[in-house]
C-alpha cells in the first residue's frame, strides 16, 4: 500500500516524488524549465527521504546558489538579516518587536550582546551561524555552539617575556545569550510558525545557574550611603537609594519611570503611584498612616523638596545643570543606559567605606530582607514588590539567623500550645 504523502512545507523548486523501489517519498531539488533553458548551471539533485535534512540542504546550498545566478550575484550582497528565516533575521525580527521594546534599556542590552556572541559564531566552513537558515538550526548544534563559546583562551605575558595560555569559563554570560536566542525564538515563532520550525533548539538546554547572590545592604549602609551621596552634591543618588529600600523598587525603574507627577498628585495628596514596567502592574502607596503619622519620613521630605523645585518630568535628575541643556538631565541616556549612574555609585560607596561587592541594586535586596525579618507576609511584600509569584521572593528576601531563630521559635511556642515537652 502507497504511504500517504507528507503534507510538511517544501522550500521553492523542492518536490516531493514516491520512489517504488524503496516504497517511501523522498525530495528533490528542482530548477524551473525556463531556468534551465536559459543555462542555469545549478542542476536538480535528490534530497533524500529525510525532511529536515532536506529542507537545510536546499535552503542553505541549492536555493541560496540558484539566486546568486539569477540575480547575476545581486543576492549575495545581501545582509542575511535581511533573509527571512536565517538566525539573523530571526534576532533582528525580534529586536523590532513590541515583546523587546517594553523591556528595560539593561535587558535589552544584554539581549543584543547575546546575540552578537551567538550569531557571530563561525562555523568550520567559515560562514557565520547567523548566516544559517533556522532548520538546519537543532538542538546538537546548538549545543556545540555552547561548548565552544563556553571555555575561552587568553594569552598572557609574563614578566620574563614568554607568554602563556589561559583557559576560562564564561557560563554566566553564554548562559544568557542562550536564553536571549530562546526566548527570540518563542516570540518570533508564534508570530510567523510558517518560517520558525516549532521546535526550539535553544529550549531545555540544563543550564546550570553559576550567577552570584546579590550582596544585602543594611538599613546602616543605606544611612552612610545617603550622608556620603548628600556631602558629594549628589542627593539625586542617595534618594534613589531610599526609594529601592523603602518601596522595593528596581534601580532602573526609579531613575527612568518615577516622574514627578507620580507623587502626591491632585486626587491622592497623600499617596506616591509606582509602577513596574517589567509586571505593568501599578500600586498606589500611603505616605501617611491613618492617624496622620509620616511612614516615610525622611523620604517625603527629599521628595517634597524635588517636588517644590519641579513640576513635571523625571522625579530624579542630576544633581548639576548641563551646560548646553540649560537645565539637569535625566540620568539615563538616550538608550536609556545607567552606565554614568552606576560609576557614580561606585565611587560613593568607597567614600562612605562600606564593604566591596555592593551596588545600588544591593538596597533593593536589604529592603526585601529587612521586610522578611520583620515578619512581613509573603501577600505583603508582594504587594510592595508588585511580585505576582511568590516563589521569586527567596532571591530578594535573604535567609538571615534571625529568620531561623524566629521560626524555631514559633515551633516552640506550637509544641508548648499543644502540651508538649519543649519549651
Amino acid at each position: 500500500m502507497k504511504p500517504s504523502r507528507s503534507a510538511l512545507p517544501l522550500p521553492r523548486y523542492v518536490i516531493r516524488k514516491f520512489l517504488k523501489a524503496s516504497g517511501s517519498w523522498a525530495d528533490f531539488f528542482q530548477p524551473p524549465a525556463w531556468a534551465r533553458r536559459q543555462g542555469c548551471p545549478v542542476a536538480a539533485k535528490p534530497l533524500g527521504t529525510d525532511y529536515r535534512a532536506a529542507v537545510t540542504e536546499a535552503e542553505t546550498i541549492h536555493l541560496p546558489q540558484f539566486d546568486s545566478w539569477r540575480s547575476k550575484g545581486a543576492s549575495d550582497a545581501v545582509p542575511d538579516a535581511t533573509r527571512p528565516g536565517t538566525l539573523d533575521w530571526l534576532t533582528d525580527t525580534y529586536g523590532k518587536s513590541l515583546k523587546f521594546r517594553e523591556l528595560d534599556p539593561k535587558m535589552q542590552k544584554l539581549h543584543r550582546a547575546g546575540f552578537r556572541l551567538v550569531t557571530d559564531y563561525r562555523l568550520k566552513d567559515g560562514r557565520r551561524l547567523g548566516e544559517i537558515r533556522l532548520p538546519a538550526i537543532t538542538p546538537g548544534v546548538v549545543d556545540k555552539v555552547f561548548e565552544a563559546l563556553l571555555v575561552v583562551r587568553e594569552t598572557k605575558t609574563r614578566a620574563d617575556g614568554t607568554t602563556e595560555t589561559i583557559e576560562r569559563q564564561r557560563r554566566t554570560t553564554v548562559n544568557h545569550a542562550m536564553k536571549s536566542c530562546r526566548r527570540a525564538w518563542n516570540v518570533v515563532g508564534r508570530a510567523d510558525p510558517k518560517l520558525v520550525p516549532a521546535e526550539n533548539p535553544f529550549a531545555r538546554m540544563g543550564l546550570k545557574d553559576t550567577s552570584k547572590e546579590t550582596p544585602t545592604a543594611t538599613h546602616d549602609e543605606l544611612l552612610a550611603f545617603l550622608a556620603a551621596c548628600d556631602a558629594a552634591g549628589r542627593a539625586s543618588i542617595g534618594t534613589g537609594a531610599l526609594i529601592a529600600f523603602e518601596w522595593l523598587q528596581r534601580i532602573s525603574h526609579v531613575f527612568t519611570v518615577f516622574e514627578v507627577g507620580h507623587y502626591r498628585p491632585k486626587d491622592r495628596p497623600d499617596m506616591v503611584r509606582v509602577v513596574h514596567p517589567k509586571t505593568h502592574e501599578e500600586a498606589w502607596i500611603p505616605l501617611f498612616a491613618g492617624d496622620g503619622a509620616p511612614l516615610y519620613p525622611e523620604l517625603v521630605a527629599r521628595l517634597d523638596a524635588i517636588r517644590a523645585a519641579r513640576i513635571s518630568g523625571p522625579m530624579l535628575v542630576r544633581d548639576w545643570v548641563d551646560e548646553k541643556a540649560g537645565v539637569p538631565l535625566p540620568w539615563a541616556t538616550k538608550r536609556g543606559g545607567l552606565d554614568h549612574l552606576n560609576h557614580e555609585a561606585k565611587r560613593l560607596f568607597e567614600a562612605a567605606g562600606l564593604r566591596p561587592g555592593l551596588t545600588l541594586t544591593s538596597f533593593r535586596h536589604g529592603g526585601f530582607t529587612e521586610g522578611a525579618d520583620s515578619d512581613l507576609t509573603d501577600a505583603e511584600l508582594r504587594a510592595i514588590g508588585r511580585h505576582k509569584n511568590a516563589k521569586t521572593l527567596p532571591r530578594y528576601a535573604k535567609r538571615t539567623v534571625r529568620q531561623i531563630e524566629q521560626a524555631q521559635r514559633k515551633r516552640l511556642a506550637a509544641r508548648t500550645d499543644r502540651g508538649g515537652l519543649s519549651e
